[in-house]
């Protein structure tokens, strides 16, 4: 697909090379040299488009100064059949090449052409990506942290698709384990307290204390009556556990679907010991060697996996031998496997059973130093998880309302849902706001700010820049002045400075998207799109459309509607909607 930015580049590349040989043809320069220069947009407009190092790269080897090889070069030089208008020599010998009509033209027909897909690529050669996000605990309703692992993995994987990946995204259900059995205890005690009363049942101190266990404890109650106070507490913890699950699962997926997150699948950890496939994977561990027993339990030898794997990444031997490292337990002396096997064979699955070429992560900060070991184990397994499993660490979310804080506690029960939040701004918003800086950022979530009308508002910005030339061209339609076809218009007409700048934007919507997929950073796509609709409203407010000369209003008429296009496409992206009137 068409990707300007890159062609003009490749552009700059075919033209300096067709000017060596004409150039060493005629004896202006040296023959036979190879010669390999960097093409790059100049931060400031005044050094042209593009500007290359060709001259600086070759001045060694050609034995002659820089701005003499780039002399010789434009001297020689042909930009008849380039996007290109002119080329000029600057500083040391930098070869600036400025763009001409011809290749703004090309960016509108790009647009035109493409259309909702605009900006895809194949970079991606089809491999097959898992992005696993959120993937919260079901022992409550989903919260904030919980909201912006949401947005993030499900924009980082409509990038990835968007740039030629085959992307999966999966929500994994930690239906097994420790804060399971912690979620069953809750709820017992709560139970239990509307039985005996509150005063003759201690509560857990580890336990949830969130409203909504008091709320699962009363409908089980509803349900059941006093027919489980004297049943055996294994049986009563399980069907408490089961009870619990059974109706926070759909909520979680409720929220989700209202905040606009569907999954490919709902993946749960129960199955993988059910089916004995934990077991499975320990015993292909033990078989490579990476296991040994100590006070009846199994271990992991991690210490060795990561040493292993550090030196292979470059790391020094005193290095690795200041670093703190520790081996796991797998399978505790009481015979249950721990978390951490769960998850290796989880990752096992999905690598060698499902075959996804790279998985990715969206986990919260706290879990960094799970990050190598977990790699480092599907390394021992033969999976290569250093290179195959990405993880993106994601900071926190701080809440504001009146300029203050919010604070929130999972334990305390003072949790903020997700719920209650998409009851305060609009999903639009949320999805915004988390998208709104890199994972490796904390976000600064300005409740106040996300609900208000105006341009400091991130979100109403944008939209409203799409919304605004929605209304021009409904406008000018019936005024009789349709949204001409690319073909039609003339590009040579497009000269201002707010005109050719909008252009430029508009031409590195399918870079971005590349760069974002590149650096599992979804975020770029909020910030490319801030900049184009500030484009466009400069644009808007220095370049009359209405009443203008045929051929300068179809032009300026044809990129208003290129921009709405690539708003509407962005907006896609982060999962927000795109709308026509405000």
């Amino acid at each position: 697909m068409a990707n300007m930015i890159q062609y003009a580049k490749e552009q700059v590349s075919r033209v300096i090379a067709q000017a060596y040989e004409k150039a060493a043809a005629a004896g202006a320069l040296p023959g036979g040299v190879a010669v390999k220069g960097t093409v790059e947009i100049p931060k400031d407009p005044k050094n042209g488009d593009y500007a290359a190092s060709f001259a600086m790269a070759g001045a060694k080897a050609m034995k002659m100064a820089p701005r003499a090889i780039a002399q010789a070069l434009v001297d020689h030089m042909d930009l008849g059949d380039t996007p290109f208008a002119s080329v000029e020599i600057a500083g040391p010998g930098f070869l600036n090449f400025r763009l001409g009509h011809r290749w703004y033209g090309q960016v509108l027909s790009a647009i035109e052409s493409e259309g909702a897909l605009y900006g895809q690529s194949q970079e991606g050669q089809g491999k097959r990506v898992m992005v696993e996000f959120v993937s919260a605990n079901p022992t409550g309703p989903m919260h904030m942290g919980n909201a912006r692992g949401g947005v993030l993995g499900d924009t980082l994987a409509n990038v990835l698709r968007r740039d030629g990946y085959d992307t999966w995204k999966e929500f994994y259900v930690n239906d097994a384990g420790n804060q399971i059995n912690k979620f069953a205890l809750s709820l017992q005690a709560r139970y239990l307290q509307i039985l005996l009363g509150e005063e003759n049942v201690p509560f857990p101190e580890d336990g949830y204390r969130g409203e909504d266990i008091k709320e699962l404890a009363r409908a089980f109650h509803q349900e059941h009556g006093d027919s489980y106070r004297d049943v055996p507490e294994e049986k009563r913890l399980a069907d408490l556990a089961a009870f619990g699950l059974a109706r926070n699962v759909p909520k979680m997926k409720e929220d989700l679907r209202r905040y606009g997150i569907e999954y490919d699948e709902w993946f749960f950890e129960s199955t993988l010991h059910q089916s004995g496939f934990v077991a499975e994977t320990v015993e292909l561990l033990t078989q490579k060697g990476w296991t040994y027993e100590k006070d009846g339990a199994l271990w992991l030898k991690t210490a060795q996996l990561l040493r292993q794997k550090y030196l292979a990444e470059g790391k020094s031997e005193k290095q690795v031998d200041k670093l703190d490292l520790k081996d796991d337990v797998l399978r505790r002396a009481n015979g249950f496997y721990t978390y951490f096997a769960a998850d290796i064979a989880y990752h096992r699955n999905k690598l060698e059973i499902r075959g996804f070429d790279l998985c990715i992560n969206v986990w919260g900060a706290d879990h960094h130093g799970h990050v190598a070991r977990l790699q480092a184990a599907l390394d021992g397994l033969g999976l290569d998880g250093s290179h195959r499993l990405v993880v993106v660490l994601m900071q926190l979310v701080n809440l504001l309302q009146d300029g203050q804080p919010v604070r929130m506690s999972k334990r305390s029960g003072k949790t903020i849902a997700l719920h209650d939040l998409l009851d305060e701004v609009s999903v639009d918003a949320a999805r915004y706001f988390f998208n709104s800086r890199a994972a490796t950022s904390p976000v600064d979530f300005d409740l106040d700010l996300a609900v208000r009308e105006d341009s400091e508002n991130p979100v109403y910005y944008v939209q409203y820049a799409h919304a605004r030339i929605c209304t021009l061209v409904a406008r000018l339609a019936q005024e009789g002045y349709p949204v001409p076809a690319a073909d039609q218009v003339q590009g040579e007409v497009l000269t201002a400075e707010e005109e050719t700048a909008l252009v430029r934007t508009l031409a590195k919507f399918p870079e971005e998207i590349h760069t974002a997929a590149r650096d599992y950073d979804p975020s770029r796509i909020n910030r490319y799109l801030t900049d184009l609709a500030g484009d466009f409203h400069r644009f808007y407010g220095a370049c009359r459309i209405k009443g203008e000369e045929p051929a300068l209003l179809a032009a300026r008429l044809k990129l208003a509607d290129s921009v709405r296009s690539v708003l509407a496409n962005g907006l896609n992206l982060l999962g927000v909607t795109a709308p026509e009137k405000m």
